[in-house]
Parts: C-alpha cells; structure tokens; sequence
C-alpha cells in the first residue's frame, strides 16, 4: 500500500470513528470555533487535574479533514502534561504551515503524521488546525481559571 493511501485511510478512519467524540462532563471549558472559510465547527471541552489533559471531548461539524484531526488530536493530548500537548500542538503546527516541505516526527505525531499532505493546500490547513486551535483556547482557559480558582462545569 501506498504511504498516501496509508494516510488517507487513517483520516478516513478517526473521521468515521472519532475518538473522544460527544460532549463528557464534568468538564473546566468549552469553547466553539468555526472555519469561516469553509463553516467547520466545534465544540470542545477540556478538563485539566493540575498540569495534565484529564479530558477531551468535542462535537465537530463539517469535512473529514476537520474531525480526523480533532480526533487525533484527543489521542495525542489526553493524559499527557500540556507542556507536552503544547509541545505537540507547534509540531502539528509546524507541519501544516510546512506546505508539504516539513518531514513529519512521527514519535511526536502519531497519527497525526496522515495530515502532512494536507499542508500542500493552504485552504485545507485551516480545517486540520481548527481543532487544535479550539484545544489551546480552552486549555489556557482552563489554566488561567485553575489559578482564579473558577470552574465552569
């Protein structure tokens, strides 16, 4: 099998079947995010226990680009620090604004590495980032209301 078909049967898979999908409570944030470009959505929500991803839930709306890549996203961040999650959010970053020039760490990316030939069509990378995007929002939400002592669940 071809390494492009290998990918793209791993965005069609986590597209049909994505992990972490439905909205989990008790939960610290939610948050919304939209693709103008194309009407992407979701909504994600995040729990944290100190400095670790304790939850990810989401519910996504639009191409498979856009929920394959929420999905994988839970995998990779879930139980990890968000150091770590923040760690792995700039290389996934760093792959889709490569344009198809940047070689996937598949140590980091895991599954994430399908989305390199997504790069090379910049109305495409928006749709692979808008869950990721929603993801840092709602955790550095949920830090900055960790340190206020507030929680939204």
């Amino acid at each position: 099998m071809q390494l492009d078909a290998l990918y793209q049967e791993i965005i069609l898979d986590h597209y049909r079947n994505p992990h972490h999908a439905g909205l989990a409570e008790p939960y610290d944030v939610e948050v919304h995010h939209v693709n103008p470009s194309c009407g992407d959505e979701v909504r994600l929500r995040v729990s944290l226990d100190g400095d670790v991803v304790a939850g990810v839930t989401h519910e996504s709306l639009g191409c498979s680009i856009s929920q394959a890549a929420t999905s994988v996203m839970t995998d990779l961040v879930l139980g990890k620090p968000v150091a770590e999650g923040m760690t792995t959010y700039e290389k996934f970053l760093e792959l889709m604004q490569g344009r198809g020039s940047v070689e996937p760490d598949e140590d980091v990316l895991e599954d994430g590495v399908a989305f390199a030939g997504v790069a090379q069509f910049p109305a495409r990378v928006k749709c692979a980032l808008l869950g990721w995007s929603a993801w840092r929002d709602a955790t550095a939400q949920a830090l900055a209301a960790s340190t206020d002592g507030v929680s939204n669940a």
